[in-house]
């Protein structure tokens, strides 16, 4: 097993791991500061596709964290990535914002309604029924079908919002055909992410919140593994798991050079 002080490259995810309803958690600006200072290659991984990488840049300034643009990778960026492998220049009829629209655009894909390759579904703030029913008839004339992450619902103030997983899963029940997903817990958004960065897997770690999704796919993908019980999992949460995380901290500040290693698995 890898042990922390032989990583030389991190996979981090954001909400509940370094920023919390737009605020920054402790310790969050320092460590992003300790691996620019120290030319560490990293990345913050999300699998939220609505927003661009300079988006989101510029919503963590906003929050105190300065995360250049080319740090960030997205499950968009991971979709485009992947379909450009599986078919250069081909074409998508996508449900999305510019988040993933933009990825697919510099990806080389052509986005259209007539015939195309893929039916792509990312995270949109409104879901049209007349999309939706475009999608499903695609997908039955032999389109096929990609989704960029699973989460079946996503956070707002005033409770939890339906997101991507339950779309799709409308159009599963009417096309009978489940997507591809690419985003967590694909260990694939993860190795996307190295190749962006030149990273392996046996020097990287990936920084997480959730058991269901850094955790399991950064093992699936052979990283060092790091809870923090800043976001959705506490103790007792990981308990209901089959597997273990590397290490669970209580939070990023404790990866601060000069904080102490409080506690490890």
């Amino acid at each position: 097993m890898t042990s922390r002080d032989e990583i030389e490259c991190w996979l981090t995810d954001m909400d509940g791991v370094l920023v919390h309803e737009n605020q920054a958690l402790p310790g969050a600006s320092d460590l992003i500061q300790q691996w620019r200072d120290q030319g560490t290659p990293f990345l913050v991984l999300t699998n939220n596709s609505i927003f661009t990488p300079r988006d989101l840049a510029a919503r963590l300034r906003t929050s105190g964290l300065d995360v250049p643009e080319e740090s960030i990778w997205t499950s968009a960026l991971a979709t485009a990535d992947f379909l450009k492998s599986q078919m250069p220049g081909g074409s998508a009829y996508v449900i999305g914002e510019a988040g993933l629209t933009t990825a697919l655009h510099e990806a080389g894909f052509i986005m259209t309604d007539t015939n195309p390759d893929y039916v792509v579904v990312g995270e949109t703030r409104s879901y049209s029924f007349d999309a939706i029913t475009k999608a499903i008839r695609l997908i039955g004339k032999g389109a096929r079908f990609i989704t960029t992450n699973p989460d079946a619902t996503g956070p707002s103030a005033e409770g939890p919002l339906p997101a991507t997983g339950a779309v799709t899963a409308m159009i599963t029940k009417a096309t009978g055909r489940d997507p591809y997903v690419v985003g967590k817990p694909n260990p694939m958004m993860f190795r996307s992410a190295m190749n962006r960065i030149g990273a392996h897997s046996e020097n990287t770690a990936m920084i997480g919140d959730r058991m269901d999704t850094d955790v399991v796919a950064g093992i699936e993908a052979g990283l060092h593994t790091i809870l923090v019980l800043t976001g959705i999992s506490d103790r007792t949460e990981i308990e209901r798991y089959p597997f273990r995380p590397d290490e669970v901290l209580n939070g990023v500040y404790e990866l601060v050079s000069a904080a102490p290693i409080e506690t490890e698995l």
